[in-house]
């Protein structure tokens, strides 16, 4: 099948305890727009099939938060493959790899900063700045009057949103921000798995034997294929389970960020959700903020394959 944003995947209920309303609002054209000329922009990203291979293997099952069993029905990683050279040819995605490991996993115990980690962060955003993807998202930005056009102040604010660091738990040091939460993955207390919305995160951890991969999450009439650039997923890390995750499937780092920085900053709410189509897919789109940082972000899948347009036209 030709590659495309999503395949057939069905989202019921995400993470965070989060239930899909009974009324949608309306979809907003603007920002898929938008966000559909970001997807043709984003030149780094990966191509099924040929970049990398995935294997989706069995349905996982139901999981109470907080469990530390879960019934495996994939008896093979989820990715077979991923064209490692690629990833560190590219340097928005070399870049980003040199960051996986500069947070602890637990929340609690306070991030300690370096000034190699300081300048790594820098070279990154460095890097996104330079690519088309966040150029188009820093020019849509800027006609709202939400941003600079000073790209010195761009890039400032975009570390206040992704890596400043804030309490995600109470009585502690400064122990998560955006950029760790979504990219990277925390636990709490041990037993529960928060964020993690990452797709190269995924494939390391899993190849490094930190991670296992227990099955996709859909409904009956709506399964994921090999080529589906996102995964509604159940997984295990570091022995704690997360019932139900998702993760965009190879795209760019530069592309989340833009994407998420858009909705971040289009509202002072403490939460923002909105419905955009992108490519073939109809999605919900959700950001939190933590103060002006950002709490966490991850996509709701609501139709896949056209089928929205499809339904439309009855």
């Amino acid at each position: 099948m030709a590659a495309r944003l999503c395949g057939p995947l069905l989202f019921a209920v995400f993470l965070c305890g989060l239930e899909a309303s009974s009324t949608r609002p309306a979809v907003n054209q603007e920002l898929s727009n938008l966000f559909n000329e970001l997807w043709r922009l984003d030149e780094n990203r990966m191509k099924p099939g040929t970049d990398y291979t995935v294997s989706v293997q069995g349905r996982a099952g139901f999981v109470s938060p907080g469990s530390v069993m879960a019934q495996d029905r994939a008896s093979l990683p989820l990715f077979s493959n991923v064209d490692e050279n690629k990833l560190r040819n590219s340097t928005t995605f070399s870049r980003f790899m040199k960051l996986l490991d500069n947070y602890e996993r637990s929340t609690g115990v306070a991030e300690q900063v370096t000034a190699e980690e300081l300048t790594e962060i820098s070279l990154f955003l460095d890097a996104v700045l330079d690519t088309q993807v966040m150029k188009r998202a820093h020019q849509h930005l800027v006609s709202k009057g939400w941003s600079s056009s000073n790209l010195r102040l761009f890039k400032n604010q975009l570390n206040l949103i992704w890596f400043h660091l804030y309490h995600r738990q109470r009585n502690t040091g400064l122990d998560s921000c955006g950029f760790e939460h979504v990219f990277v993955g925390e636990t709490r207390s041990g037993t529960e798995i928060d964020g993690f919305h990452n797709w190269v995160q995924f494939y390391l951890q899993e190849k490094n034997s930190h991670l296992d991969y227990k099955g996709y999450k859909a409904r009956d009439n709506d399964l994921p294929d090999h080529d589906d650039h996102v995964l509604n997923l159940q997984f295990s890390w570091h022995g704690v389970v997360k019932p139900v995750g998702s993760a965009f499937i190879g795209t760019s780092p530069e592309f989340e960020m833009a994407v998420f920085t858009v909705l971040f900053l289009m509202s002072t709410e403490r939460s923002t959700t909105v419905l955009v189509n992108i490519d073939q897919c109809q999605m919900e789109l959700v950001v939190f903020r933590q103060g002006r940082s950002l709490g966490t972000a991850y996509p709701k899948l609501l139709s896949s394959n056209g089928r929205h347009v499809r339904q439309h036209a009855r």
